[in-house]
């Protein structure tokens, strides 16, 4: 989505419980994730690996989705917790192209660690230097930083009732069925508070919800119809 359009977009375009209508921007197919096999020992490829959003390819930018800039944070700081400073250096972790960075020392470093170049930039032995092909794609912003109503101007119901109306009578059904099944047992005003969210998307989708708990709505828009 240019610049411009997602300035203007009848949805936030980064939030993340939107989806964007695949007739306004169709998917564009950039490559195939395979899997050729099955982990030959679980600990070592399994237990140890260490997935981050943090990993792109050059080209590529961190959008200012807010979910994506916490787990930017939080994804490598859990595996330096959990496998230690050094996790990418694991087998399962390592990059399958050498990839040249400033990281030396910490536990476990089992490998040559750098040699004895230098560890820092500028500097004047020929060691490591800042590419600028593989800066991150600038994002340009306007109006003031500051906290501002999310659900101001925001549409959270629209898509919500189109995915509804777009399931088969099947599909519904077990929606429901799955959604009165986790919501039994909790209060009955928190449960009419919820099948009102349900209801402002559809007032099917809420009806349906309601008549599975079997709990009375007296909002009309969630009366039964024939």
């Amino acid at each position: 989505m240019p610049e411009a359009e997602a300035a203007t977009y009848h949805i936030h375009p980064f939030d993340l419980t939107k989806v964007w209508p695949h007739k306004d921007y169709p998917l564009i197919e950039v490559g195939v994730m395979e899997l050729n096999r099955n982990p030959k020992n679980y600990f070592n490829e399994v237990e140890q690996a260490a997935f981050s959003p943090v990993n792109i390819v050059p080209g590529m930018g961190y959008s200012p989705d807010k979910m994506l800039q916490a787990r930017l944070i939080s994804y490598p700081d859990a595996h330096r917790y959990r496998l230690g400073v050094n996790f990418e250096t694991l087998p399962v972790n390592r990059p399958q192209c050498p990839v040249h960075t400033y990281n030396r020392d910490g536990f476990m470093r089992a490998d040559e660690n750098g040699g004895d170049s230098p560890n820092y930039e500028p500097n004047s032995f020929g060691g490591a230097a800042q590419d600028p092909r593989y800066r991150e794609v600038p994002y340009k912003v306007s109006g003031d930083v500051n906290r501002y109503d999310h659900r101001e101007g925001n549409d959270d119901y629209g898509q919500a009732g189109d995915l509804f109306r777009l399931m088969t009578p099947a599909e519904k059904k077990a929606l429901i069925s799955n959604l009165a099944g986790h919501m039994k047992g909790i209060p009955e005003r928190i449960a009419k508070l919820q099948i009102e969210h349900f209801g402002k998307a559809d007032p099917a989708y809420g009806r349906g919800v309601a008549e599975a708990l079997g709990i009375e709505v007296p909002d009309p828009a969630l009366a039964s119809v024939t």
